[in-house]
C-alpha cells in the first residue's frame, strides 16, 4: 500500500496532522493521500489523559469545534491547589500559582472521546483511519531514510507458529511517515537510536499517571471544578502529585502522578493512588460516589532540553512520542495537536515541492517560531526544578515562574535517565501499605474497569533480554521493584517446589503504560505491541 503520508498513531497529535494535511490539499486543490494506523480497537481506546485541555490549538485546527458535535466539555469554573499532609490540606493562594497552574478559559473533558470525534473529522476529509492495526516495523530505503512502517502479523501462536487465524502483516509506503505513539513508543525510540536524535539532549523524564472516572451524586458534583494537590501521600523527596477534576455529566475523574525518577524500590505508585483516594480533600467528593473506569499511563515529561531532534530522513515525531508536553502546565493535549498540526504544514510544503523521503527541516523551524516553543521555553525549568524536591523544587519554580516569568538567566538539565534513580532495597525504607487498607487484590479489581483484553495465545509482548537478571540483580539488589512499579501486576515473583524464586510475566494483564521499558533498572525488559485491537478499551480517559 503507498500513501504520500502514513501516522503511527490515532491520538490528539496523529490526528490533527492528518486533519492538517487534509486541509492544506483542499485550500489548494491538491489530491493528498493520507492514513493513520491505530493499534488499539477503535482510536481513543488506548488513550488516556487528566484531562484539562487548552483550547487553542484546537480553535486553530477546528475552529468553532464545540458547535461542531465535539463531545461534551465543562469549562473550568474553579481552580484549587493545595499542599497535602496526612489528614489536612493547605491551599495555596491564587496569587502564588505560576501562570501554568491557572485553567481560567481551559476545558475539562474527556480526551477518549475527543479523540474518536477527531477521528470521526479526519475521515470525514478523507483520511484512512484503520484501527486494529500496530505498526511493528519500520521500513527503510536502500539510502537508510524511512520509506514506511509494517504492521504485525496476527495469529502467531505463543509458539511462534501460525495458527487458524494467522493474517500476514501489511507493508504501507510513504513519501514521509509520522510517529505519534505516545510517550515511549516503541518505533519512535527505535528511531532515536538509529538517527541519534537524543545527542546532546537531556535524558527524557517520565511520570505515570493513575486515574480512574468516578460517578457522583449531583449534590457532590461541581461542574469544573479542578482540584490539584503536592505532598501526601508521596514524601517530599519524590516527584509527582493528585488531581480531581469534575467532568460533564455527574462525574468526576481523580488520579495520581508519580515522577518516574523515584528512588526507593519499595514504592508503589498504585497502592499511593489508593492513598491518596482517603484523603479528607478527595474523599468528599468520592464518598457516595460509583468507581467506573481504572487506567495508567506512562507520560514524557522532560521539557525542552529533553526534547530529541523530531526530524530524520523520511520521518517526522509528534507529540508525547517526541515530548512536547508541557510538565509544568499537566497539559498535553493542545501541544500535541500543535506539534501534529506543524509537522503536517512542513510535510506539505515538501510534497509540493515535489520532494519525498528527506528530512523535514521546515518542521524545526516551524517550531521554534511558534506559540509552542514559547510555552515550552518558560517552562524549561520545571522538571529539573522539582527534582530537588518537592519544598525547594517549588519554591523555586514559583520564583522562576511568577517572579521571572519564565525568562530566567539559566537553564537547567537533567543528566540522569529515570531507570538509574533507584536506590539499592538495603539503603532505602522499606514502605508498607497493608496499614493503609490496600486490599490485596485491589489492583486485579481496578485492572477489570480498564476492559483490558490480549488474546491468550499469542508471544509475549514483553520482553527480557537476559531472563536471569530479573531475580539475580532485580530480586537480590531492589527487592524486585518490577513488582510494584507496575499499575497493573504484570509483573510478580513467585517461587517453585524446590523455593527458587523466578519472575512471572502476566501480560494479559498490560494497560500498555510503558513503565516498565522506562523504570526497570537493569533496562532489562522491552515493550513490543501485541496484536493489533488488544490492550486497554478505555471510554471516558
Amino acid at each position: 500500500m503507498d500513501y504520500d503520508i502514513v501516522i503511527v498513531g490515532a491520538g490528539p497529535a496523529g490526528l490533527a496532522a492528518a486533519i492538517r494535511l487534509k486541509q492544506l490539499a483542499a485550500e489548494s486543490e491538491r489530491a493528498l493521500s493520507v492514513c493513520v494506523l491505530e493499534k488499539g480497537s477503535e482510536p481513543g481506546a488506548h488513550i488516556i489523559s487528566g484531562a484539562i485541555m487548552d483550547p487553542k490549538a484546537l480553535d486553530e485546527l477546528l475552529p468553532g469545534w464545540e458547535k461542531k458535535g465535539a463531545p461534551a466539555s465543562v469549562p473550568v469554573s474553579a481552580n484549587r491547589f493545595s499542599f497535602l499532609t496526612q489528614g489536612k490540606a493547605f491551599p495555596l493562594p491564587d496569587m502564588l500559582l505560576p501562570h501554568s497552574l491557572k485553567n481560567t478559559g481551559n476545558h475539562v473533558l474527556s480526551l477518549s472521546r475527543l479523540v474518536r470525534w477527531l477521528a470521526e473529522q479526519a475521515e470525514i476529509l478523507g483520511v484512512d483511519v484503520f484501527s486494529g492495526f500496530a505498526a511493528t516495523e519500520i521500513l527503510y530505503s536502500e539510502n537508510g531514510s524511512v520509506k514506511g512502517v509494517a504492521t504485525g502479523a496476527m495469529g502467531i501462536g505463543r509458539d511462534g507458529r501460525k495458527t487458524s487465524r494467522y493474517q500476514p502483516g501489511v507493508e504501507i509506503f510513504a513519501s514521509y511517515t509520522f510517529f505519534a505513539e505516545g510517550a515511549r513508543g516503541q518505533l519512535g525510540q527505535q528511531l532515536v537510536s538509529q538517527f541519534s536524535l537524543d545527542k546532546g539532549r537531556d535524558p527524557q523524564g517520565y511520570a505515570l499517571s493513575l486515574k480512574e472516572i468516578w460517578q457522583v451524586p449531583p449534590e457532590d458534583h461541581k461542574p469544573g471544578l479542578v482540584i490539584h494537590t503536592a505532598g501526601w501521600p508521596l514524601d517530599h523527596a519524590t516527584y509527582g502529585g493528585g488531581f480531581l477534576y469534575h467532568m460533564p455529566g455527574n462525574r468526576v475523574a481523580v488520579g495520581l502522578m508519580v515522577g518516574l525518577a523515584y528512588d526507593n524500590p519499595y514504592l508503589s505508585p498504585y497502592s499511593e493512588f489508593q492513598r491518596l483516594k482517603t484523603h479528607p480533600a478527595i474523599a468528599v467528593f468520592l464518598k457516595e460516589g460509583k468507581c467506573l473506569e481504572y487506567g495508567a499511563r506512562a507520560l514524557a515529561a522532560g521539557g525542552l532540553q529533553a526534547l530529541p531532534e523530531p526530524v530524520f530522513p523520511g520521518g517526522v515525531l509528534v507529540g508525547c512520542c517526541a515530548g512536547f508536553m508541557n510538565g509544568a502546565s499537566l497539559k498535553g493535549i493542545h501541544t500535541a495537536i500543535k506539534s501534529g498540526m506543524l509537522a503536517a504544514e512542513a510535510a506539505f510544503e515538501a510534497l509540493c515541492a515535489g520532494r519525498k523521503q528527506d528530512v523535514l527541516k521546515a518542521f524545526p523551524r516551524l517550531f521554534r517560531q511558534s506559540w509552542l516553543y514559547e510555552e515550552l521555553y518558560r517552562a524549561r525549568n520545571f522538571k529539573p526544578w522539582m527534582g530537588k524536591g518537592l519544598l525547594p523544587g517549588s519554591f523555586m519554580f514559583g520564583l522562576d515562574q511568577v517572579v521571572l516569568r519564565g525568562k530566567a538567566p539559566w537553564t537547567l538539565h537533567r543528566h540522569q535517565p529515570d531507570h538509574a534513580s533507584l536506590k539499592p532495597a538495603a539503603s532505602s525504607r522499606r514502605l508498607s501499605y497493608d496499614q493503609d487498607g490496600v486490599p490485596e487484590n485491589a489492583m486485579l479489581s481496578s485492572l477489570y474497569l480498564s476492559g483490558t483484553h490480549h488474546e491468550e495465545n499469542q508471544p509475549s509482548h514483553l520482553l527480557l533480554k537476559n531472563e536471569q537478571v530479573p531475580v539475580a540483580v532485580n530480586l537480590a539488589k531492589y527487592a524486585g521493584p518490577e513488582s510494584r512499579y507496575c499499575p497493573a501486576a504484570v509483573y510478580e515473583f513467585v517461587t517453585d517446589e524446590t523455593g527458587t524464586p523466578h519472575l512471572r510475566i502476566n501480560a494479559s494483564n498490560c494497560l500498555h503504560c510503558k513503565t516498565c521499558d522506562i523504570k526497570d533498572p537493569t533496562e532489562n525488559i522491552i515493550w513490543v505491541a501485541p496484536e493489533g485491537g488488544d490492550g486497554p478499551e478505555y471510554q471516558d480517559m
